[in-house]
C-alpha cells in the first residue's frame, strides 16, 4: 500500500533486543506494504541503520543494552538536519520516565509493545505524515508525573516564548492539556483552519518537530503545571 500522503513507500527501521519483537513487526508492517529497511538489537546498531537507510520512521525500543533507546534517539535526531525522521518509542509500560526521557529528547510519540496490528501500522503512517502520535490522556499523565521531578537542565534555546502571541500562548496551554484541534476551536471559538495555523505557528517558531515536543515545552517552561488552572479546566 503506498503512502497516502506523499505516493511514496514508507520505510522504517525497527530497534528491539528481542528478535521475536523485531520479526513481529517486521512481518506485520510488510504485509501493510510498509518497507523494513534495517533491524537492529541495540541503540548503536540503530543509529547508524538509520544513518545508512535514512528511513522515514525508527520503532525504538527503549531499554537495550549498551547504548538505550534514549541516547540513540538523541543521536538519530541530531544527525537528521533535515527534520523528517520521526521516531516512535517502544515501551513496555505507559507510565516511565524512560518515555518521559525519550519524548523530551525529540521522540515523536509512544506505543505500548502490546499494541495491535492494525494500531501499529496506522502509528508508523501518522508519524509519517507529520502528526505527533499523542494520546493526550497517557501523555499527560506522563508529563504531570516526572516533570516537576527532573533535575535542573541547561536553559535551551526553545525554552522562550517571548516570540509567541497572547493568541499562540492560549493555544500552548490548552494544547498541553491535550486538547485536540477540535476541541481548541471549539474553546476559543474560533475554526479548526485558523487553529491548525496557530498550532503550525507555534511550532515552526519555537523550532519543534510536532504536538508532542509542545506539549513536554509547556511543562517544562512552566507555562503550565500540574494541577494548575489549565489542568483543573479541564
Amino acid at each position: 500500500m503506498a503512502d497516502g500522503v506523499s505516493g511514496d513507500t514508507v520505510r522504517a527501521v525497527i530497534a528491539d533486543d528481542q528478535a521475536l519483537v523485531r520479526t513481529g513487526f517486521g512481518m506485520i508492517l510488510a504485509a501493510d506494504g510498509i518497507e523494513v529497511t534495517a533491524e537492529a538489537a541495540d541503540g548503536a546498531e540503530a543509529v547508524a541503520a538509520v544513518l545508512r537507510t535514512r528511513p522515514d520512521v525508527v520503532l525504538m525500543d527503549i531499554r537495550m543494552p549498551g547504548m538505550d533507546g534514549i541516547e540513540a534517539t538523541r543521536r538519530i535526531l541530531d544527525e537528521d538536519s533535515a527534520g523528517e525522521i520521526r521516531v516512535i518509542i517502544l515501551t513496555t509500560y505507559d507510565l516511565d520516565h524512560y518515555v518521559y526521557a525519550a519524548l523530551t529528547a525529540g521522540a515523536s510519540g509512544f506505543l505500548l509493545k502490546d499494541v495491535t496490528p492494525e494500531h501499529l501500522v496506522a502509528a508508523v503512517r501518522l508519524v509519517r505524515s507529520g502528526d505527533a502520535l499523542l494520546a493526550p490522556a497517557i501523555t499527560r499523565r506522563l508529563i504531570e508525573r516526572f516533570a516537576h521531578r527532573e533535575a535542573a537542565r541547561p536553559a535551551s534555546p526553545h525554552r522562550d516564548l517571548s516570540g509567541l502571541t497572547p493568541r499562540e500562548l492560549e493555544v500552548l496551554r490548552l494544547l498541553a492539556t491535550g486538547l485536540s484541534n477540535a476541541e481548541l476551536a471549539e474553546r476559543l471559538f474560533l475554526s479548526p483552519t485558523t487553529v491548525k495555523t496557530h498550532v503550525g505557528r507555534i511550532l515552526s517558531k519555537l523550532e519543534l518537530r510536532d504536538r508532542v515536543q509542545a506539549v513536554v515545552l509547556a511543562y517544562e517552561s512552566g507555562l503550565i503545571t500540574p494541577g494548575g488552572p489549565a489542568e483543573s479546566a479541564r
